[in-house]
């Protein structure tokens, strides 16, 4: 599956908020794979943005917050499967907090994706061994490396 949009890579950020050995992370759902995964906060970089610019976008856009402090960690080139379909993206990952201090009290934080609402959760430990995968590729072996 190429990006409908442009048919060529897709190029996304992502922002790793942590609080307490503890990471925000979107509940997901493969239909195909009838698989749940954990996919942080972020989406598709816009043609004239840069990535950081995106991502407090995203942020602002999904959670309806504002971030601080924000920090470039990492870059991933990942290849997936998503419900059958063949993905290929660049995922510029970043760290930063929220803030708004109570963003870290609440144990689920709802967003929107565009008009679909999602819900966010603090799941622990930052790389979740024995339950659900963490994407895109390389995002765990990123925050074991001390990325997060």
């Amino acid at each position: 599956m190429h990006d409908p949009f442009t048919g060529y890579v897709r190029v996304k950020v992502v922002c790793l908020f942590t609080h307490r050995g503890r990471l925000l992370a979107i509940d997901s759902f493969d239909p195909t794979k009838q698989q749940h995964f954990w996919v942080p906060i972020g989406g598709r970089v816009e043609f004239g943005e840069t990535s950081s610019q995106a991502i407090v976008r995203e942020v602002r856009e999904e959670l309806s917050a504002e971030i601080a402090d924000l920090k470039r960690l990492g870059v991933l080139e990942n290849l997936f499967t998503f419900d059958g379909g063949e993905g290929h993206e660049i995922v510029f990952v970043y760290d930063a907090r929220f803030v708004d201090g109570a963003m870290y009290e609440a144990d689920l934080v709802s967003g929107l994706e565009g008009e679909e609402p999602f819900t966010a959760h603090w799941i622990g430990p930052l790389v979740p061994a024995h339950d659900r995968p963490l994407y895109p590729d390389g995002l765990a072996d990123l925050i074991s490396d001390g990325g997060a």
